[in-house]
């Protein structure tokens, strides 16, 4: 069997990167979308579920906080680390995990000191951590509401 010539090459992908224009599809519009969010969807993943855990939800009213997510994949299991924050009481996070994990397999371990949860699964436990927010800088005129900052910690068991 003989790899096809330069010339064949370059004329299939040529008919491939036109395939749209030839087909009449050049001048139709995509749709748009609402949200900077929205239009990128390794970014809506990630607005879905806690950065580097996979299926954990993040919970409505909890962003991402200022600092990167920790993540450490290795043979005796996964190691990640991300924080989230929102205006919104502990309690109401509390519940929100409480009723959605069991549904993903996770079942609830015995209650952390601090009012933190923890939740096993496969191997792995998932700790639901409250901190204290960093104090606010002097130099800002008007202060923020208090937010709830959750640090989710995954670490093999």
């Amino acid at each position: 069997m003989t790899a096809p010539s330069a010339t064949a090459r370059a004329t299939l992908a040529a008919l491939l990167l036109a395939g749209p224009a030839l087909a009449g599809l050049a001048g139709v519009p995509l749709p748009a979308t609402s949200s900077a969010w929205a239009a990128d969807p390794a970014r809506a993943d990630s607005a879905r579920y806690v950065e580097g855990m996979g299926d954990v939800p993040v919970m409505p009213g909890l962003a991402p906080a200022e600092e990167a997510p920790l993540v450490f994949d290795k043979p005796a299991g996964r190691i990640a680390q991300s924080v989230m924050a929102g205006a919104m009481d502990r309690n109401a996070v509390l519940s929100f995990y409480n009723q959605t994990m069991p549904q993903l397999g996770w079942s609830r371990a015995p209650q952390r000191a601090g009012g933190s949860a923890s939740f096993l699964r496969e191997g792995e436990e998932l700790r639901l951590e409250f901190v204290e927010p960093a104090a606010p800088n002097a130099a800002r005129a008007a202060p923020k509401a208090a937010a709830t900052v959750v640090r989710f910690s995954l670490i093999p068991r």
